[in-house]
């Protein structure tokens, strides 16, 4: 578990902690939920930009290329 040492302005922490967000369940929740909403808005970004310029069909060996390239990689991060 990693500890985390944080300077906030006297009536921040003051309101934070009266509310019990400096709890560290309450901070790990907000942490988790934050997370998450940066990583859905990162998956939209995303989304947004492959329907604007939409990806060239592969064909099956090139899909096949992709899929033999995974698994090498996959065999080589096991040590097999």
């Amino acid at each position: 578990m990693t500890e985390l040492q944080i300077s906030l302005p006297d009536d921040l922490a003051q309101s934070a902690l009266s509310e019990g967000l400096l709890a560290p369940e309450a901070l790990e929740q907000l942490l988790r939920e934050r997370l998450r909403e940066l990583r859905l808005a990162r998956l939209d970004a995303a989304r947004e930009r492959l329907a604007e310029t939409p990806p060239a069909p592969m064909t099956a060996e090139e899909i096949q290329a992709e899929i033999d390239a995974y698994r090498a990689e996959q065999r080589r991060a096991a040590g097999a």
